[in-house]
């Protein structure tokens, strides 16, 4: 357990990108155009939050149990990205970049915050045929279960088990309790142009190492087909409400020069249901996994590549008023036991409200609770409570 905390709370920095950019960088809204002549544009857009949160953390053994204050960011990083698009003829071509950066430097080094590229695409897209996408950019699978989270621009869960009360990232939102994180990677991805509200997307991404870790030089795990993950959505309006609707998945095998370490295929599944029906949002949302982390796509790093089964769902529902939203969010997630090495339910509690100064900023206080049922490892048991408010400014 202590050494998959550890790789948990060190990827915790790099691995949270923003969703908000994901929509920002497919629907071109809060951008700053820089430069638009000649059937060629470029832009900019970026994130910026801080939350003071307060953490209570009741946890198997009197060392663990505190009242934590923290001033960090939240759910989402803060975050640059810059676009790039030109016409040639029926081709579009374009392309974006975007860097996070952590607020939170840590305790030992006061210049180690951290700047990550979490997206570095080029696209070539037709009217006609659909948009290749080719480069870095989030992954297929649970993306529409994380982009549509009503909860998204608030703080989430910080589970102390997994280091995230005195880690330096951003807190897990509603990872680990209704959803993994799509991880960003090397893709080819398809998009096919909408057809009534359909969409389909597929495409083959760079495989991630899950058979058994082995030390010996002479022993190498290899796939011998990348990794293939898929999302179709389809929007449509019915009785004067707004559906949208998605299902998404992945499958790679993963093998190994060592005879004696067995194959192991991870296959994922994703789906989901929002309806807007005027200032009333609900979402659902939920998951299945075989030989993926609950966590992570990418299994969360070495330390964590073993063959892990998962399930969870998210329920969501939120109002606006004015220039207010209310959201409530409840989310679980259960794994076999390979997820912390033993067999744990996850669950997070939340209720946020969003209030918006004007398009840019916002400002945000939640109540969050989360739990962990570690089952026959009171090691795992825990009941954060996290109490948050801060503001965010996009642009």
């Amino acid at each position: 357990m202590h050494n998959n905390k550890k790789a948990v709370s060190t990827l915790l920095p790099l691995a949270l990108a923003s969703a908000v950019a994901m929509t920002m960088s497919q629907s071109a809204v809060a951008e700053i155009v820089l430069y638009d002549q000649d059937d060629t544009t470029f832009s900019t857009d970026g994130y910026f939050n801080t939350f003071y949160v307060n953490s209570d953390v009741e946890r198997d053994g009197e060392q663990f149990d505190r009242r934590q204050s923290r001033v960090k960011m939240g759910f989402l990083p803060n975050w640059i990205g810059f676009n790039f698009s030109k016409q040639v003829g029926d081709l579009k071509l374009g392309g974006r970049s975007s860097f996070w950066v952590t607020i939170n430097d840590s305790d030992t080094n006061g210049t180690e915050t951290g700047i990550d590229v979490r997206q570095f695409y080029a696209t070539a897209a037709n009217e006609q045929w659909g948009e290749v996408l080719f480069g870095k950019d989030f992954g297929l699978f649970a993306r529409s279960n994380i982009l549509l989270d009503e909860m998204l621009s608030g703080y989430g869960q910080v589970s102390d088990v997994l280091g995230l009360v005195d880690g330096g990232g951003v807190s897990f939102g509603n990872i680990g309790t209704g959803y993994p994180y799509p991880f960003p990677t090397s893709q080819i991805t398809y998009r096919s142009p909408e057809m009534s509200g359909l969409r389909i997307a597929a495409g083959i991404m760079d495989p991630v190492d899950t058979t058994e870790d082995t030390s010996s030089d002479l022993d190498k795990a290899y796939q011998e087909a990348p990794r293939f993950e898929t999302e179709i959505t389809y929007q449509f309006d019915l009785g004067g409400t707004k559906f949208y609707t998605w299902i998404n998945g992945m499958q790679q095998s993963s093998d190994n020069t060592d005879s004696s370490i067995e194959k192991v295929d991870s296959k994922g599944l994703g789906y989901g249901v929002q309806a807007k029906m005027g200032n009333l949002s609900l979402t659902a949302s939920g998951f299945q996994a075989e030989g993926i982390n609950p966590f992570f796509t990418n299994n969360a790093g070495e330390a964590l590549l073993r063959e892990v089964d998962s399930d969870g769902y998210l329920l969501q529902g939120s109002y606006r008023f004015g220039k207010n939203r209310l959201a409530l969010s409840y989310g679980q997630t259960k794994d076999d036991g390979n997820g912390l090495g033993s067999e744990a339910d996850y669950e997070t509690r939340g209720i946020a409200l969003f209030h918006s100064i004007n398009d840019n900023l916002t400002l945000v206080a939640e109540l969050n609770q989360f739990e962990i049922d570690g089952k026959e490892n009171p090691a795992l048991d825990e009941d954060t409570r996290t109490f948050a408010v801060g503001a965010a400014l996009s642009f």
